[in-house]
């Protein structure tokens, strides 16, 4: 399936040594690892203050310890929440380059949490030992991202170009030749370069409730598609299972971090009765698609929308102190978590899989490269690892920027040839998109089979059609027609995994492969 491969008329033609597209950790330490003589444009849909990173709580897992043992429990970890569907690989990769960029960061003034001259570290899902260090609590993303932002706003080779949204991919036969993309002003770009980073982050929006940005329509992937690059495990949705519930829709979902449940949180049905003991071993530390099914049965059997995480066993200034942010937003909400309860229900949150990837980032398009969420490096396998995302963002971004600033595909001319309508304003871009977040809730979400995956197949194939021809000339026709096209390429992969896997859980074949 092709869709709409618009190119205008009319265009403002720029020129740059290499583009990343996307102002999360992933870009921006990308950015910040290129030599300081060649000249970098970032590109961000919805401003520099808008990333799935900047609303990261958790932390960064990563083992500071020099010992190999501790080196290799980290490796294991991973691989046993991927359920045997990691790229071992690019799993010791992660692993062991984290101490070096954690010491990178510190030297770049990320404030991470110390006690007596030692990193804090907390426990989350499925690790072994305490790995994860934070900053401020629960405020890792906000301190790295305003950190790695203010570091790129000083260097000279950096330049931002904000509100302006990814359209399409432009190639030649040696290989990446640059992009098209759209202003706030409606004014269409041709940045030409041989070298493009997307780092445009995940699908969250594809789905009525999500932890992610509003930015999170799925951007880089639908380009890469349409420029005939591969996708890889997009069967693999992760889902939080712990977001703040809310009785009004919520498009974006405020996270409670699994680190609470490292701290001693328990999870509650209706009656106030812990009930993940009897699930698993971990009981509520557990990896998140087994705590996501948990509480989604729960909520089949009781007919409720939430169960409760009770963290009432700790003090007011512990909470205050350790989650800042988690308490504040409680307040706000008439929710004293030292005394309260918290309603909690799972949200869609992470995506495993993206663009098939390199271990530097590297596309099957010379030039072309992807790191982040928008990426599928195969870390993740079937379920990432608690806290292993923001680590994939460091460590894969810098790899990405390395091998681009050595690589680039001979210079070339040529204008942008135009191709397409100039009419796609009359679809209902809003109403369209609501549907597909009907559609991927219903038949895409935690639990799956056959018939409503191949409902969403269906829909989504005759939707995909129907927008085949759409004009680009809006972000919200953009994004509209992205959603469309991840959206199917998520069904179809669910679709033909037959068997249960990780994140990728089906009804009607509950049999692990």
């Amino acid at each position: 399936m092709t869709t709409s491969l618009f190119h205008p008329q009319n265009y403002t033609e720029i020129h740059t040594d290499i583009l990343i597209v996307g102002c999360g950790v992933a870009g921006l330490y990308s950015a910040l690892n290129l030599p300081a003589s060649m000249q970098c444009l970032i590109l961000n849909k919805d401003g520099r203050d808008t990333s799935n990173s900047l609303l990261a709580q958790g932390g960064i897992a990563a083992v500071t310890q020099s010992e190999s043992v501790f080196l290799e429990r980290h490796v294991e970890d991973t691989l046993f929440a991927g359920a045997g569907l990691c790229n071992e690989e690019a799993v010791h990769i992660l692993v062991r380059e984290a101490n070096e960029t954690i010491e990178n960061l510190v030297a770049l003034g990320v404030p991470f949490d110390f006690k007596n001259g030692k990193f804090l570290k907390t426990i989350e899902g499925s690790h072994s030992e305490r790995r994860i260090i934070h900053c401020s609590g629960d405020a890792t993303g906000y301190h790295l991202t305003q950190t790695l932002l203010s570091q790129t706003n000083i260097r000279n080779n950096i330049r931002f170009t904000d509100h302006t949204v990814l359209i399409n991919i432009i190639k030649d036969d040696k290989g990446v030749a640059g992009v098209l993309a759209l202003t706030e002003q409606s004014e269409f770009l041709f940045i030409r370069t041989r070298r493009v980073v997307l780092a445009t982050g995940g699908i969250g929006q594809l789905y009525p409730n999500s932890t992610n940005a509003i930015s999170a329509t799925g951007d880089g992937m639908a380009a890469a598609l349409r420029a005939g690059l591969a996708l890889k495990d997009m069967e693999f949705v992760q889902f939080h299972p712990t977001a703040l519930y809310s009785s009004n829709c919520e498009n974006q979902s405020f996270l409670i971090s699994e680190a609470l449940r490292g701290e001693g949180a328990r999870l509650l049905n209706k009656r106030k009765i812990s009930f993940m003991q009897d699930v698993h071993p971990m009981a509520a530390l557990a990896s998140r698609d087994i705590v996501s099914r948990a509480i989604f049965e729960e909520l089949e059997i009781t007919r409720e929308d939430f169960v409760y995480l009770d963290i009432t066993h700790q003090s007011r200034q512990f909470l205050a102190e350790r989650f800042p942010t988690i308490f504040a937003e409680c307040m706000q909400r008439g929710i004293d978590i030292s005394k309260s309860l918290i309603p909690v229900c799972p949200v869609q949150h992470y995506m495993m899989g993206g663009i098939r990837t390199g271990l530097y980032g590297e596309t099957s398009l010379p030039g072309l490269y992807a790191c982040g969420e928008t990426a599928c490096t195969g870390v993740h396998g079937a379920n990432r690892l608690a806290s292993n995302s923001l680590l994939e963002c460091l460590v894969f971004g810098r790899r990405a920027a390395r091998h681009a600033s050595e690589h680039a595909a001979p210079e070339s001319g040529g204008a942008l040839k135009p191709h397409g309508s100039p009419d796609g304003s009359h679809y209902d871009y809003v109403k369209i998109s609501q549907q597909i977040q009907t559609v991927m809730n219903r038949c895409c979400g935690i639990v799956r089979d056959a018939a409503r995956l191949s409902e969403a197949v269906t829909y989504l194939t005759e939707l995909s059609d129907t927008l085949r021809d759409a004009a680009l000339v809006n972000t919200a026709a953009v994004q509209t027609v992205n959603m469309a096209q991840v959206a199917l390429s998520i069904a179809q992969a669910a679709k033909q995994r037959t068997k249960s896997v990780g994140a990728h859980y089906r009804d009607d074949c509950k049999e692990e492969q």
